[in-house]
């Protein structure tokens, strides 16, 4: 798969699942004002991986936020197995500590299969964070602040996003295109 298939079928994942469904209220402003920053990985190891993390969150911090306010590592092929996925989040999140950016970026993770604990695989709850590929999230603490003070219920968000998918459907789901 070409790194344009990769971004192809992430920005159509963004379009029809992320602000289509506004599963994250605050992901179309950043989006449309083209302060996302798409990366493609190829590292080959978790270790390649960790390395990538590194450069992202340096050029993360060093870049306003108003050229690049959010940042998805995307990794197509490194992690087909959620639980080694899973596993590898511990180390990404050590990784902003060893930089001392507790505070300053925080992680989000995205995977085709992701489960949360006490579901079951198909259980529609879990496509909330499920993309089409293993995705680190950047993102600004500061922009996560500045948004949540804007959206004055966004502790409902969750629950907003299990009532969006419960009537949407794993069809519905992928009627979009969406795998």
């Amino acid at each position: 798969m070409t790194d344009d298939e990769v971004l192809t079928q992430t920005r159509h994942w963004l379009e029809k699942a992320v602000i289509g469904l506004n599963l994250c209220p605050f992901a179309k402003a950043v989006y449309v004002k083209n302060q996302v920053r798409l990366v493609v990985s190829h590292a080959r190891h978790a270790d390649d991986l960790l390395e990538e993390l590194d450069r992202e969150l340096d050029l993360l911090v060093a870049t306003p936020a108003e050229e690049i306010d959010t940042t998805l590592l995307i990794h197509p092929t490194l992690f087909e197995d959620f639980l080694d996925f899973n596993d590898f989040l511990e180390l990404a999140d050590g990784v902003v500590s060893e930089h001392e950016l507790e505070g300053v970026i925080q992680l989000a993770s995205f995977h085709p299969r992701f489960q949360f604990d006490g579901t079951e695989p198909d259980d529609i709850s879990n496509y909330t964070n499920r993309a089409p590929f293993a995705m680190l999230h950047l993102l600004r603490e500061e922009s996560v602040d500045k948004a949540v003070e804007a959206f004055p219920e966004a502790d409902a968000i969750f629950e907003q996003n299990i009532q969006t998918l419960e009537k949407l459907g794993i069809e519905g789901w992928k009627a979009l295109g969406l795998r």
